[in-house]
């Protein structure tokens, strides 16, 4: 990447970061970048350490970077959905090279390339559909020019792209075929020559293949061309060639074709499974051409579906084998098992590949099998031949007599001698490189992002890809954006994924039509839910059947493969995949009426509910009082339930994402009291793991459902949830957080008043004394707190008395030490009392971190040395983030060499799970840790962060410490304006709503 202004180079930002996000922007194209995919983008493998933060903090930094040119038509642009950077098109060399290649000047196009995308960048995704988009746009130019330069007999004006090309993708075969025969046309056949021994070398020993077709056939004819033909063997009557054509786009499944050709190659017969479009067919095609040389006696092949629901009877398949081997057709036997011996005599001894597509079963397929086994091919040197003898050796004759290759929904695992080969869906990459070969390459090049959607929406079966391809094909005059949007509507997506005799639903009703009623009835009812995957159990709930017999039909799906099975024994999960799931949905909606699918929607919702509220009670969360709403329960049966919830925890981790997934689709389907209590049933879960995310979004969205509905109870339990999770771990919005609390905890405070629930109103007077307390009001916090704790007494709420003492502890402790250690003492023995082992580690931090301040610090560093590991035994960061703290505190305090790796540790949380108040106090230790080293530069950086997250904060005693502590920094450094200006804002301190979470809806 480069940059130059008025043709004048110019450095790009130092910052490798900044580097990586301006060459997203660029690559983008004026396209808006989420703040996620930014993150995947540019901070690969990393993206899950790094907070949403550091991307705003980069794209402030890069802003600043940009203005310098003072340039108005490169303008960096953000809102809510994420930034894009908008600039000319000639203004970026991409825009540029497109202009050129739509105009077919692509030796100009190519001459802008200076090498691989975003090269020296080692952090970005080079796996990013946007970034092998553009690859794949210069590839296809450098093959067209390839081509345009051949034929036009001008091979020397595309040899330096295509060099550069073949030195940067080592085994992209049609690259160097390419480049193959522009040397042999430009007089330089000896070259052309070893680059082949070199790519086929490589191919071995990296890769263990031979070169494919293309480029064996470029290298035959070189030999031809320098007198050095190759030879035909002598030919033989009745040699069938009956595979059909190979699919020309044949993309991706690599691993799978070396699978296959190395099980041929074995001796062993490979069974490719998959679902329905998943491209079982076109492996098996595209492998059976890779390895027909070593079968030169012939190749047979049967379509073994048959006319649905009865697949092909195999003595038919037999005689058409017969009469293609040489048989005449009154030597055709009329039994099954006389044509299966006269077809195993016949094989005998011949060397020929058979290809046996869409077995149903293993009786089926056992007529139709060889013999004898097929014996190893091997080379002279013993190495197994996966396809062709290795050139520039003598080929030895293969052993291989008769291979057999299936294809299969089935596993059949039951004939002897098999190896599955299971596949799966595309990845996204491999999708949109499928599009691009089918469509014209320009069209695709054009609209990166769309081809993606596409691709995603296709769900990466090969089948739904190349229908899409032939629609835009045929509408030349379509945007991909238009299909795009037209498959983004569910109910018709099926209906866009037709074209010709290509239909995605054909292949999904071969399975579906072999089904028993009472499996497909489970079907379609499975598919109504929007969980990404389920249990047995909830399988059982939603066909309100009994569990062992749900798992029964799971199984029967399975085999059928509609159904996707992930996990091990004992935590099996099924999933469908999204167009199985919106076929299942047809069916349900042409075979059940409403009633039938909202009944068994609500039972599943019931059996979800069920077991969360029994977890939840055993999560070490938040103290808050459970309230719970009237939805239906589906009761499991106890043995059942009591085995699912041995470890709560152990349970969320599987069930969270359907829980979140179910709560959602409650909310949408109106069913307003299921779908927030399993919003809130999920909490403390959250909370403990810090999935904050997933925690907030959730919440919000159920929360309007309950305001639509005038679910006042629902609306102030997740209004509850949602305060606590902004208050503690969200990066400001604008508002002084601790300030903007006390608002949000009264209009809480209204609402449970308005549903008469007491103890929420005693959770909510703990929260505006937590506001209370951070603006420095000690005694209307003291006052507040003291009202929480009655009202928990009175109403038999012990977390809500302990959260309360909590306060009174915090609000005192600006004054009296000696009471903040009595409060907390207490809170401790009510976190005991409760079981609550998350709570008991936060009591124990807070004493820990109140002796280090009364000038005990063996006492602090015990209570938080013990805190740590409770923190870490239950996974839970933020806990862990606060005992660092104060750990690192107590270490500075006391000149312990372990402060700087403490407080950097606490950072490093803090920054990946967001969390303001533990950023803040990480830089204020970091700040006077450096001070105290004489390092005036960073102990101002860190310091003006914290002040800057502090303000944000609106905690006055903390921000005033955070002043003070910069005043010094700054008069280390000779700076005593600036230490002036700090000191009097902190001296200021000490003497002295658009929120979305005070809507009344």
């Amino acid at each position: 990447m480069t940059v130059a202004a008025d043709s004048t180079p110019q450095p790009l930002p130092r910052a490798t970061v900044l580097r990586g996000l301006l060459g997203a922007l660029l690559l983008a194209e004026g396209e808006r970048l989420p703040v996620g995919r930014l993150l995947e983008l540019v901070w690969a493998g990393q993206a899950d350490r790094i907070g949403r933060g550091a991307v705003h903090t980069g794209m402030s930094r890069l802003r600043t970077w940009l203005g310098r040119f003072g340039d108005e038509t490169v303008v960096l642009e953000s809102d809510a959905q994420g930034y894009r950077l908008a600039t000319r098109p000639d203004a970026v060399d991409l825009g540029r090279f497109r202009a050129l290649a739509a105009d077919n000047a692509l030796a100009a196009a190519l001459a802008l390339r200076r090498g691989p995308v975003l090269a020296g960048l080692e952090r970005v995704n080079r796996e990013d559909p946007m970034v092998t988009a553009v690859e794949g746009v210069v590839r296809t130019a450098a093959l067209s020019l390839a081509r345009s330069s051949l034929a036009a007999g001008e091979p020397r004006s595309a040899l330096p792209a295509l060099t550069a090309l073949v030195e940067e993708h080592p085994f992209d075969e049609p690259v160097h075929a390419a480049l193959l025969r522009l040397l042999a046309a430009d007089g330089r056949a000896a070259e052309a020559l070893r680059r082949f021994q070199a790519l086929r070398r490589r191919l071995s020993e990296e890769l263990g293949i031979e070169p494919g077709e293309q480029v064996q056939s470029v290298f035959l004819a070189l030999l031809a061309h320098g007198g050095e033909g190759v030879q035909p063997g002598p030919g033989r009557s009745h040699v069938p060639s009956q595979l059909p054509r190979d699919l020309t786009d044949f993309t991706g499944r690599d691993h799978h074709v070396r699978l296959v050709l190395d099980t041929l190659a074995d001796g062993r017969v490979p069974v490719i499974t998959g679902m329905g479009g998943i491209g079982k067919t076109a492996l098996a095609v595209h492998t059976a051409h890779r390895a027909a040389a070593d079968y030169p006696d012939g190749r047979l092949y049967a379509d073994l579906r048959g006319a649905d629901p009865s697949p092909a009877d195999p003595a038919r398949v037999l005689a058409a084998f017969l009469r293609a081997l040489g048989a005449a057709a009154r030597e055709i036997p009329d039994s099954l098992d006389e044509r299966s011996a006269l077809y195993r005599t016949l094989l005998t001894g011949r060397r020929i590949l058979v290809l046996l597509d869409n077995a149903a079963d293993e009786q089926q397929l056992r007529p139709l099998l060889p013999g004898t086994p097929a014996h190893p091919a091997r080379s002279s040197t013993g190495r197994s031949i996966p396809g062709h003898a290795p050139t520039g050796s003598s080929p030895t004759v293969p052993t291989a007599r008769t291979a057999v290759l299936v294809t299969s929904r089935a596993a059949l695992t039951a004939l002897p001698g098999t190896r599955l080969v299971d596949l799966g869906e595309l990845d996204t990459a491999h999708a949109q490189t499928l599009l691009h070969r089918i469509l014209d390459d320009h069209r695709v090049a054009a609209e990166p992002v769309a081809a993606a959607r596409i691709a995603e929406l296709c769900g990466g079966i090969p089948l739904a890809v190349r229908i899409a391809g032939a629609r835009l094909a045929a509408r030349p005059r379509w945007t991909l954006a238009r299909l795009a949007g037209l498959l983004r509507d569910e109910r018709r997506r099926l209906d866009e994924l037709t074209a010709g005799d290509l239909a995605v639903r054909a292949g999904f009703a071969v399975g579906h039509a072999r089904l028993p009623e009472p499996v497909r009835r489970t079907f379609r009812l499975l598919g109504l839910l929007d969980a990404p995957d389920f249990a047995p159990w909830a399988a059982a709930a939603v066909a309100d059947i009994p569990v062992a017999e749900a798992e029964r039909h799971l199984e029967e799906l399975i085999d059928a493969q509609l159904l996707q099975i992930t996990g091990t024994e004992p935590h099996l999960r099924y999933r469908f995949h999204d167009l199985v799931r919106l076929y299942a949905r047809e069916h349900a909606e042409a075979s059940d009426d409403p009633t039938e699918r909202s009944e068994a929607l609500e039972r599943a919702f019931g059996a979800w509910l069920w077991l969360a509220e029994r977890a939840a009670e055993q999560i070490p969360g938040p103290c808050f009082a459970p309230i719970h709403g009237p939805a239906p329960r589906h009761p499991l049966p106890p043995t059942l339930t009591a085995t699912l919830l041995d470890d709560p925890m152990a349970w969320f981790d599987a069930e969270q994402p359907a829980l979140n997934a179910s709560a959602r689709q409650a909310a949408a389907q109106h069913m307003v009291p299921a779908a927030w209590d399993l919003a809130a049933c999920q909490e403390k879960y959250c909370d403990v793991r810090g999935l904050y995310d997933d925690w907030r979004t959730t919440n919000l969205t159920v929360l309007q459902a309950c305001r639509a509905a005038g679910d006042h109870r629902g609306a102030a339990v997740l209004t509850r949830g949602l305060i606590e999770v902004t208050t503690w771990t969200t990066p400001t919005d604008g508002t002084q957080t601790m300030v903007a609390l006390h608002g949000r905890a009264h209009h809480l405070l209204r609402l449970f008043e308005q549903v008469r629930e007491p103890r929420g109103s005693a959770d909510a007077l703990v929260l505006a004394a937590w506001s209370l307390a951070a603006q420095g009001r000690e005694q209307e916090a003291l006052d507040t707190a003291h009202r929480a704790l009655d009202l928990a007494t009175a109403h038999d709420h012990p977390g809500g008395r302990a959260r309360a003492h909590q306060v009174i502890a915090v609000a005192h402790s600006e004054s009296d030490l000696d009471r903040t250690i009595e409060h907390l003492t207490e809170t401790l023995r009510l976190a005991r009392q409760i079981g609550n082992t998350r709570f008991e580690a936060t009591a124990i931090q807070f004493l820990g971190a109140a002796h280090g301040r009364a000038g005990r610090p063996e006492r602090g560093l015990e209570l938080l040395t013990h805190s740590l590991a409770m923190a870490r035994s239950l996974q839970d960061s933020y806990a862990e983030a606060f005992s660092l703290l104060y750990l690192a505190a107590i270490h500075t305090a006391t000149g312990d060499t372990r402060a700087r790796p403490t407080a950097e540790a606490a950072l490093a949380i803090a920054r990946r799970f967001d969390m303001g108040h533990h950023l803040a106090q990480a830089l204020g230790i970091l700040g006077e840790l450096d001070l105290t080293a004489g390092d005036h530069t960073s102990a101002i950086a860190h310091l003006e962060e914290s002040v800057l997250v502090w303000r944000a904060r609106g905690w006055r005693s903390f921000l005033a410490t955070a002043l003070r502590t910069l005043g010094r920094a700054y008069q280390a450094a000779g700076l005593p304006e600036s230490a002036a200006r700090v000191l009097d804002e902190a001296r200021e301190l000490t003497a002295g709503s658009g929120d979305p979470l005070a809507h009344e809806g």
